[in-house]
């Protein structure tokens, strides 16, 4: 490709003010984000500090030389105050006395250093119960000041060269002043800034003096979902270059048509070279390519180019990378300066005639998550190791693409991406949601255009030579109007290599995809099938701005369906979440224009937190004060935990990512058929490890491997497994396991990591779990005033007359039931997080604990030799216009069939669907092992068990309760077929349905998780086990839902509307091994 003449030599005046002068309100004017800060050009490794080269794989590492960075990372002497107008205004005075200043860590945000508290909001600003918004003004009241001091001696090899500060990232903004006088001024906290300090230097030691306020008019822009924290969030360093240097390297790694050659095209801008000449040199495998050069013109700008055949392509399959160096020289030939860039060949392109993006010339699928960049002890601070981690993370759960949610991230982000393979959207940091998205949004006030602007060009022109990055986003939730239209007209303008998206554009022009957040099922199938608008795109988004029309419902001139549907947003992991997840993934997989999404989001945003007591919890929204603005836990919103460790629903996602799939051939015979869903990558560097296995009795009737399976990418091959066979005669379940694992070790994966696995029933089988036989032996009958007992050997169950419950059930002398607790019928769950945001701990209150009025309680005595016994009891449930029977029938094996009959009254049409169906027991604590037949090792739900298997599992109660958060539903399992709850001798009760149920064993009562009415703060951490083992036994369960966690309910197949329903369960006495 050719790149666009005016490109990188373009340079639109915002992004520099050249004058000195510091006005001192440059922080309350949204026409001054900058004075004397230097252009943005490409990130360059070399100049960059030496601890970010050296977690870089061998194998791509760039060597870089410290020789001329200096890492200003560490102490600095540092002054808090609260109040704008108390901060110091002479500290950056030489001899300024700073003897009473602390020593304060650079980088490290004030709020978890001691100076404020974190606030964290959703929607509102922060300052939103202080002072009403009024952009571009901010109070000065609680604008906290941070005020740093430092001295530094630059080392003689220096001399001569010109020397760069460099901010990482200032939150809000920065005032900079060397040796006692003014630099500069820098917003855009999520953007590096630079200052040429050459002019402010002396011999010996210098003095670096900085100041960051807490607000600035910039802040409008950054009212993002996440904590707002302050201070300095990334690096900080010194970095020498010659005086006659590169200004900016633009870097086009493209494809010819065929897909297979690499046509590389270079621009560079001089600085202050004459006469100059560049040399281009190109390594990678295959070996060092021919140099090229090239001669500067007068505008000290050069272009080269040059082809490679078979071009080892980049793609998060396959992310092959080649090494650029670029040498400048002056007009005699004298070496001035090398710099390096990584090097990916792959092409973008949007296909408006099938609505879909492609890569390499294929329709990717986007397997995605957002992320914030944040760590549960340093806030905004996020280490090389920790972004690492965070690749690893994705890799091991199939995740392929990140969204930087809602800003630019850290340089080296990007570079890692590189290097393992994600696909990117890089995201400007640009939010203004508090504003609305009406009249009021910045998007249309004119005086913030030049900074909607400045913070797109800034991040496009840091971040263009990355291969990793496929489409620019222009920002979020920071409503629509000319000044986005403005912004996608210069990115497109500047790099046409790339899509360019933005939510709130809905179907109008100025987004190349159709990105909207949280789309429901209905609405993807409706915009997938046809060419229809989505009713959900309301006609209220409809806008005229200027001489810009938007037609109804945002209807572009271009119309909506040559666009791809790539949510940016959705699947909403809140808490116990993602329920109805691959139901998405079925109809992303059915339909060619939706093209995935990225998951809602990747980490929960929780700090780590102490109480008195010294358990660590983590910290949420209203942790640290009663008064700051607070969306409570809607931080936490993570697949994994802040600490990384996965929560359950990512089993649910790393199935449905998975990229390689298994369906029965000949089950008879071991024959599979094995799906390639990759589209650049074969099968060969997987293998495939079976287990035929019994389902109810656990172990393994025979296995095998297969070592070859040469399927293409997108293609279907078919397998069969040596050493596979179903025996005869068996009355059990039969299952086969797959699991494709990796031949060798990557660079973040082990050898043998299994990166797909699926089960596949090969036989039902016909032996029955429930097992109650009415003529087991002789049931005795006893009765009093008080009770109701049924005695079969030794087994006895107490009925209270008085309640119509089970109060005690004993076998060979042993209570199963914790004294105080009885079997009770039970319809509630502890809310989950989205069940809070759809106000169910409200709607479905009635099914809490409804009045239950004992109608008449029975037993049934059959007499002499009789087999069983039962005990009836019947009640009103007058709230819910229903009747509830309880039967409990006893044989003479001491089993006890307990069946549990609703009956509704179909003329009543508001009473509110229910959590669940089923009953609820406590024993004493010391039943503290499970072992159970159904889905498994993890917790699972109605709309979240795809990546549970069937099988025999051995656990302990300890193990079954999840601190999420904030405390909710959690442990469930769902096809139960038995479910055994014993002591550490192996006595105890065995539970039987005659279909699949679900069961739950925790040291908790459902109550210790819940919330009530609103929610508290309260954390799973600062929770301490009972006494006691609660069991919940259910016959149906409502899901879990994703769609969101302010409103949406799970499928309508995963709810349980009013109506009739019955269960029955078996307790079998366990006995001692």
């Amino acid at each position: 490709m050719i790149l666009k003449r005016f490109s990188i030599f373009t340079f639109v005046v915002s992004l520099a003010l050249s004058a000195a002068a510091q006005t001192g309100r440059e922080w309350q004017d949204p026409n001054v984000n900058a004075v004397n800060r230097e252009p943005v050009h490409t990130f360059f490794p070399d100049y960059a500090p030496l601890r970010i080269v050296e977690v870089l794989p061998g194998g791509d590492r760039i060597e870089t030389s410290s020789e001329w960075v200096k890492s200003l990372n560490g102490l600095w002497k540092f002054n808090w105050v609260r109040d704008l107008d108390q901060r110091p205004t002479t500290f950056f005075a030489e001899d300024f006395d700073d003897a009473g200043w602390v020593d304060f860590p650079v980088p490290a945000v004030w709020e978890l250093n001691g100076y404020g508290d974190p606030v964290y909001t959703n929607i509102p600003y922060a300052w939103s119960r202080q002072f009403a918004d009024n952009p571009p003004f901010v109070e000065e009241r609680n604008n906290h000041v941070g005020s740093y001091r430092r001295e530094v001696e630059l080392p003689q090899v220096w001399d001569g060269r010109e020397v760069f500060f460099h901010m990482g990232s200032a939150t809000s903004n920065l005032y900079l002043w060397v040796n006692g006088k003014f630099v500069g001024y820098s917003e855009d906290s999520k953007m590096g800034a630079d200052f040429n300090i050459t002019p402010y230097l002396k011999p010996g030691k210098n003095l670096i003096a900085m100041q960051i306020f807490r607000w600035c008019d910039g802040s409008y822009l950054e009212d993002q979902d996440f904590w707002r924290l302050s201070g300095i969030g990334r690096d900080v360093y010194l970095y020498a270059r010659p005086a006659q240097r590169f200004g900016d390297v633009r870097i086009v790694a493209d494809l010819d048509a065929s897909y297979r050659n690499g046509l590389l095209a270079v621009e560079v801008a001089g600085r202050n070279v004459p006469g100059g000449s560049v040399k281009m040199v190109l390594s990678g495998k295959e070996g060092e390519f021919a140099s090229v050069t090239a001669k500067l013109d007068s505008r000290d700008s050069c272009r080269l180019s040059m082809p490679v055949k078979n071009v080892r392509k980049w793609s998060a399959e396959q992310p092959n990378l080649y090494s650029l160096a670029l040498t400048l020289y002056d007009a005699s030939g004298k070496e001035l300066e090398t710099v390096r860039q990584r090097v990916g060949f792959r092409k973008v392109e949007m296909r408006p005639d099938k609505g879909q993006i492609l890569v390499n010339g294929q329709p990717v699928l986007f397997k995605g998550v957002n992320r914030h960049e944040m760590d549960p002890l340093t806030g905004y601070v996020v280490s090389p190791e920790r972004m690492i981690e965070d690749i690893r993370i994705m890799k091991e759960n199939n995740i392929n693409a990140v969204r930087t949610c809602h800003y630019p991230d850290d340089p080296l982000w990007y570079e890692l991406c590189d290097i393992y393979g994600i696909y990117v959207i890089s995201e400007a940091n640009v939010e203004s949601h508090g504003m609305g998205y009406e009249e009021k949004t910045l998007a249309k006030e004119p005086s913030y255009l030049k900074a909607h602007l400045e913070r797109n060009e800034r991040m496009v022109r840091a971040f263009k030579n990355h291969p990793s990055i496929l489409i620019w986003s222009l920002g979020n939730e920071a409503g629509d109007g000319p000044n986005f239209v403005e912004c996608y007209k210069w990115v497109k303008a500047y790099d046409p290599t790339r899509p360019v998206q933005y939510e709130r554009a809905l179907l109008n022009d100025h987004t190349d995809i159709y990105c909207p957040m949280y789309a429901t099922y209905d609405h993807m199938e409706q915009y997938a099938s046809g060419d229809a608008l989505p009713a959900a795109v309301r006609t209220e988004d409809a806008l005229v701005w200027g001489d810009v029309a938007f037609g109804q419902g945002g209807r572009s001139s271009k119309q909506g369906s040559y666009r791809p549907l790539i949510q940016c947003e959705y699947a909403h992991a809140m808490g116990n979440s993602m329920g109805g997840f691959g139901e998405y993934w079925d109809l992303i997989r059915k339909y060619p224009k939706l093209q995935g999404g990225f998951i809602w989001d990747f980490v929960d945003q929780g700090f780590r937190k102490y109480n008195d007591r010294g358990d660590m919890f983590y910290a949420y929204g209203g942790d640290y004060n009663p008064y700051d603005p607070s969306d409570k836990n809607f931080n936490c919103n993570g697949l994994i935990s802040p600490d990384r460790r996965p929560n359950p629903h990512m089993g649910e996602v790393r199935y449905y990512y998975q990229s390689v799939w298994t369906t029965p051939g000949d089950m008879d015979k071991g024959v599979l058929k094995v799906y390639n869903e990759n589209f650049f990558t074969d099968l060969s560097g997987l293998y495939l490890e079976w287990e035929l296995v019994n389902g109810p009795k656990g172990y393994v009737l025979s296995k095998g491997f297969v070592n070859q399976l040469p399927v293409a990418p997108q293609r279907t091959g078919t397998v069969t497994l040596e050493g596979y066979n179903v025996p005869g005669g068996s009355e059990d379940d039969l299952y086969l396991n797959v699991a494709y694992k990796l031949k060798q070790a990557t660079d973040l994966l082990p050898a043998g990591y299994p990166v797909a696995r699926q089960q596949l029933a090969v036989r039902s089988g016909t032996k029955s779990a429930a097992g109650f036989a009415a003529d087991a032996g002789r049931v005795k009958t006893y009765e009093n005033i008080a009770v109701y007992e049924l005695t079969a050997g030794r087994v006895k169950a107490v009925f209270n007359r008085s309640t119509g419950w089970l109060d005690s059930y004993k076998a060979e002398g042993v209570e199963m039931l914790k004294a105080g607790y009885s079997l009770r019928p039970n319809f509630w769950r502890a809310p989950t997080d989205n069940d809070f945001g759809a106000n169910l701990q409200t709607k479905y209150a009635v099914w809490k604990q409804p009045a239950m009025e004992l109608q008449e309680m029975t037993l049934a005595q059959a007499g002499a030799g009789a087999g069983s016994a039962a005990v009836t009891a019947l009640y009103k449930l007058p709230e819910l216009s229903a009747t509830l029977e309880m039967r409990y029938e006893m044989n003479g094996a001491g089993q006890l069939s307990v069946t549990e009959k609703l009956t509704a009254d179909p003329a009543r049409k508001d009473i509110p669907d229910m959590f669940r169906f089923g009953m609820q027991l406590v024993m004493p604590e010391h039943f503290d092992r499970i072992v159970y037949y159904g889905r498994g090792p993890g917790e699972n739900y109605a709309d979240r068990k795809s990546s549970t298997f069937m099988g025999c599992y051995r656990q302990l109660v300890s193990e079954q309760f999840y601190p999420y958060v904030r405390p909710q539903e959690t442990g469930s399992k769902s096809d139960v077929r038995w479910w055994k709850v014993t002591d550490a001798d192996g006595r105890g009760v065995m539970f039987t349905s005659a279909k699949p149920f679900f069961a739950t064993a925790l040291h908790y009562l459902t109550g210790d998780l819940d919330d009530g009415e609103v929610k508290h703060q309260r954390h799973s951490g600062e929770l301490h086990e009972r006494d006691l083992t609660c069991v919940s036994l259910d016959g149906y369960q409502m899901g879990l839902g994703c769609v969101d966690s302010w409103g949406a309910l799970p499928r309508p197949e995963y709810r349980l509307p009013y109506g009739d329903y019955s269960f029955t369960v078996v307790m079998t006495p366990v006995k001692q091994k």
